[in-house]
Formats: structure tokens, C-alpha cells, sequence
């Protein structure tokens, strides 16, 4: 039997996704057919610009939707305000770090909010549209730090542990119907923050640009590459397709085997 990937019909709303990992999704899931909802917390020309720009080269109808991720009664707003959601990927997230005693509250409480709250309150919205449309995927963006840790990250790898067991949650509650849901964890994906990282990593070190990725940024990453936005919106698009239908509630590490260590 073979599976063929169309997502035509179906209506994608990617939190977190006017640049990096969540626009790379939007961009793959677009190409295979599906309408997006992009998402942040600014309301600028650039983020309409952006959504005009995908659905003018992709012929789908995709939006931009500005929801400030740490509220949750915006989360939900999101959700209704998108009118359909057949495909929920909760992306968006913030970093601190600093150690325990000295982690400050309101960075604790606005990681977990954005990183994990708000994949709460989506996917209470979410899920009764799928359920009426008879057909949903809920794909988590957790991380390599959503299964293993670090010290000096203890809000996001919390809030990263927690939408794995979110996820899982989430699967059980729908395992007898036409939905799935599932974490992605990403190891270091080359994103433009990433990017723009690389030259003051060089002087830092006193190292060459691909000494740098390899030796102090890809450090834990085995392969030594990092994953590209591509990848992860190619494995998000492979979630929502016919060949996925009976994988929920896992993981999956786009991580160059970090986390194999």
C-alpha cells in the first residue's frame, strides 16, 4: 500500500511561528497542502508579509494571528479565532538561564506559561474541532531537553518534560478516535537566533566557524550537524500523514542521536 501525503482541506495552526522551527513547519505543511495559521505575539507588516508570502507560492490560504502565548485566554481566542483547526502544533517557547537559587520568578513562570500552559489551553480548544471534523493530529514541539537535562535550564527542561507527558496524556484521551498526538524532540536546529549566535560563540572561543559549531554549540549533538527547520517541518508533515496513523503518544528525536548517549 502506498501512502500519499496531501493535506488539502485541512486548516494548521503553528504556535510560535514567524521564524525559525515553527515557520519552517508552516512552510512544509503549506507544500503539502494544508492552509496555515501562523502565530506570535507582535502584530507587524512583517508578519502579515510573511503569511501573504506562503500562501502566494504554495496557492494555500494562510494567515497570520497574533496571540500572546502566556495568557490563556488568548491561547484559546487562537483557536476560535482560527475558525478550524485540524492540525495543532504547540511551538512556541522562551529560554532563561541562570541556576536554581538564583532563577528569577517571573522568567520561572513565563517559560512555563509559553513553553507548556499554552499547549494546555490550545488543545482544550483544539480538540472539539477535531472531534466534530472527525480527523486531528497534535504535534508538541518538546525538545532533547524534554527527555534528558542540563544544568542552569530549570524552567525549560520542566516545561519540556511536561509537554511529553502532556502529549502522552493528550494520545490516551483520543486513542480510540481519528486523532493523534505526539512530541517532536529537536536537538540544535539551525535557526536564524542560532544563526546570529555563531559569530560572538567564534570570538568567545577564539575559534573558527566550524570549529565552533562542532567543539562548543553541536558539543552534545553526535552527528555534528545541526537538524534544519526543514527536517522538522518534513517530520511534522510525516505525523499528519496516513503512514502515522497508528503512532501516538511517543517522541521522536530529530536530534543527531543526542539523545542515543
Amino acid at each position: 500500500m502506498a501512502f500519499e501525503i496531501s493535506l488539502g482541506g485541512k486548516t494548521s495552526v503553528i504556535t510560535g511561528s514567524n521564524s525559525g522551527i515553527g515557520l519552517g513547519m508552516a512552510w512544509e505543511l503549506a507544500r503539502a497542502g494544508a492552509d496555515v495559521v501562523l502565530n506570535s505575539f507582535t502584530d507587524s507588516d512583517e508578519d502579515h508579509a510573511i503569511a501573504k508570502e506562503i500562501a502566494d507560492k504554495t496557492g494555500t490560504n494562510a494567515r497570520y494571528i497574533k496571540a500572546d502565548m502566556s495568557k490563556g485566554d488568548e491561547c484559546r481566542a487562537l483557536i476560535e479565532q482560527a475558525g478550524a483547526c485540524d492540525i495543532l502544533i504547540n511551538n512556541a517557547g522562551i529560554q532563561h538561564v541562570a541556576g536554581i537559587p538564583e532563577f528569577p520568578v517571573d522568567k520561572w513562570d513565563a517559560i512555563i506559561a509559553i513553553n507548556l500552559s499554552s499547549a494546555f489551553h490550545t488543545t482544550a480548544a483544539a480538540l472539539p474541532m477535531m472531534r466534530d471534523a472527525g480527523w486531528g493530529r497534535v504535534i508538541n514541539v518538546s525538545s532533547a531537553h524534554g527527555l534528558t537535562a542540563s544544568p542552569y535550564k530549570s524552567a525549560y527542561i520542566a516545561a519540556k518534560h511536561g509537554i511529553v507527558g502532556l502529549t502522552k496524556t493528550t494520545a490516551l484521551e483520543t486513542a480510540e478516535e481519528p486523532i493523534t498526538a505526539n512530541a517532536i524532540c529537536p536537538g540544535y536546529v539551525l535557526t536564524p537566533l542560532v544563526e546570529s549566535q555563531i559569530p560572538d560563540t567564534m570570538k568567545e572561543y577564539d575559534m573558527g566557524r566550524e570549529e565552533v559549531i562542532k567543539n562548543v554549540m553541536l558539543k552534545r549533538q553526535p552527528s555534528k550537524e545541526f537538524a534544519t527547520t526543514e527536517q522538522m517541518g518534513g517530520t511534522a508533515v510525516f505525523l499528519c500523514s496516513p503512514a502515522a496513523d497508528q503512532i501516538t503518544g511517543t517522541t521522536i528525536s530529530v536530534d543527531g542521536g543526542w539523545t542515543a548517549l
